[in-house]
């Protein structure tokens, strides 16, 4: 029996024309405006480091279901662990020094809008197989199922949009909004979140140890 041998084709000119494109680009956005020139290039390197890590937040929720693997789980606990610290510690110097604390705007009320959207984006991302970025990266990878999910992303986004208001007077201005160093101060917010980190990566590495044992 003979197997027939596909041949990829070199994609090395390829990627030699789209890093020139992306470097004219580039230096079009720098002659706008530095910030833009900043952004893109942050993006690039971001989206690279995304793609070639295989980093979802979708399968880091799924993978422990399916297969077993929390590789991707504690990958992001380790994540919110580091983020935790540093966003901490720029809170508190700005509270030290009397400044407006960074952030605070994004703080929103705890109510069942919180509830339904978290249960709604947990049903979908599961179902179009990523989050916002992996639907993103798959995307420009040429995955056909991620491109159908994206066009409905941006579609429900923009329904979303135009019914916030609705959702604010109804449901989110009737919360209540929880900021942690209100209830147990900085340090202690800063333990009380790593310790929950901690126990939920114990967590994930015991579950793998026993999907491993089991199988």
């Amino acid at each position: 029996m003979k197997y027939k041998i596909t041949k990829f084709k070199n994609q090395i000119p390829f990627g030699i024309i789209l890093l020139f494109l992306i470097v004219l680009f580039g230096i079009f956005l720098n002659s706008v405006s530095k910030i833009l020139s900043f952004f893109w290039i942050t993006g690039i390197i971001f989206g690279f480091i995304l793609q070639r890590s295989r980093f979802c937040f979708t399968s880091a929720i799924r993978d422990p279901y399916l297969i077993g693997n929390t590789t991707l789980t504690k990958a992001v606990l380790i994540a919110l662990a580091i983020t935790t610290i540093g966003f901490t510690a720029i809170k508190y110097g700005a509270y030290l020094h009397g400044e407006i604390i960074p952030g605070q705007d994004y703080i929103t009320p705890i109510s069942f809008a919180t509830v339904l959207g978290g249960i709604l984006f947990g049903i979908g991302m599961v179902l179009a197989g990523g989050c916002a970025s992996g639907i993103l990266m798959r995307t420009g990878e040429g995955f056909q199922m991620q491109m159908i999910a994206l066009i409905f992303f941006i579609i429900g986004s923009l329904w979303g949009a135009h019914d916030f208001e609705w959702w604010e007077a109804v449901f989110i201005t009737n919360g209540k909004t929880i900021f942690l160093p209100d209830l147990f101060g900085w340090v202690g917010s800063l333990i009380l979140q790593l310790i929950l980190i901690l126990v939920l990566y114990i967590i994930a590495d015991k579950w793998e140890e026993k999907k491993n044992q089991d199988s």
